[in-house]
């Protein structure tokens, strides 16, 4: 049996510790995906409350689990954040409408992140694979000098 190259095995777990690295990352941004996924689906949700609310009371979130009961001014029109810090006004129908865009193609970008990673932790288990042959190899080649001694 060949011995095991201990730069092959080095190789290999730096490989090994990469794609680790990739797939926790990767992981990352899935959450920060589906946590952008809720809070648009949470916005479209509350949009539409408010359209069928007729007093136009709604409770406002203002942290530490308080709430305080408000009136919306104008339930017809809705700021929101087109990206790089910019807001735009537009009616709560277009506003959901959107909203409902962004949602698909934050669940397009997660599918796509989460094949990602699907492959890489295929990859990662090859090359777990391939370290342990390696790591047996030298076990099977100490163990045959130190017979032979």
């Amino acid at each position: 049996m060949n011995q095991a190259d201990p730069r092959e095995i080095q190789t290999l777990q730096m490989y090994l510790n990469e794609y680790g690295q990739q797939i926790e990352l990767m992981t990352q941004q899935l959450s920060m995906i589906e946590q952008q996924r809720l809070e648009g689906t949470a916005a479209i949700e509350t949009l539409r409350a408010i359209q069928e609310n007729a007093d136009g009371a709604v409770l406002l979130p203002i942290g530490g689990g308080a709430y305080l009961r408000v009136k919306v001014l104008d339930a017809g029109n809705v700021l929101v954040n087109i990206g790089a810090d910019v807001s735009v006004e537009r009616a709560t129908a277009d506003a959901v409408e959107y909203l409902e865009d962004r949602i698909t193609e934050l669940e397009a970008l997660a599918k796509k992140v989460a094949g990602s990673v699907e492959q890489l932790q295929g990859q990662a288990t090859e090359i777990s694979r391939r370290l342990e042959a390696a790591y047996r190899g030298a076990r099977q080649a100490q163990a045959g000098q130190g017979g032979s001694s």
